[in-house]
């Protein structure tokens, strides 16, 4: 499992990581504009899918694909999927932060399981 946590020569690990977790953070927030303009009516059908919300959603999601292929150019590939993860934690609490929704039990413990795999993966 050690091959997971390869790096290419001479490079910093953190500064790849950091690409990464900024790809997983920007694809959060796309989703959370992308429900905002999804929860609002709008007058026409092309401003539905032409309106700031749904371009900035858009756009950040294109971001998080340039942040992962520059997190991956210095990482081995399995760093990908369990680093992505970490999305679910980031929209939970992003859901709670701009559309109230509640936090419950059920759900902590969906991402305490998320975490603790991550943290298996890691070791």
């Amino acid at each position: 499992m050690r091959e997971a946590l390869a790096l290419a020569p001479g490079k910093d690990a953190a500064v790849y990581y950091g690409f990464l977790l900024a790809g997983v953070l920007a694809a959060s927030f796309s989703q959370v504009l992308l429900k905002k303009a999804a929860m609002r009516a709008w007058p026409s059908f092309l401003r539905e899918y032409l309106n700031p919300w749904v371009a900035g959603g858009y756009f950040l999601l294109l971001s998080s694909t340039a942040l992962n292929i520059a997190g991956l150019r210095g990482l081995s590939f399995l760093n990908g999927p369990v680093m992505e993860s970490f999305g679910y934690v980031f929209v939970l609490f992003l859901s709670r932060l701009f559309f109230g929704e509640r936090i419950t039990k059920r759900k902590l413990a969906g991402v305490g399981c998320i975490l603790a795999g991550m943290l298996i993966f890691y070791l």
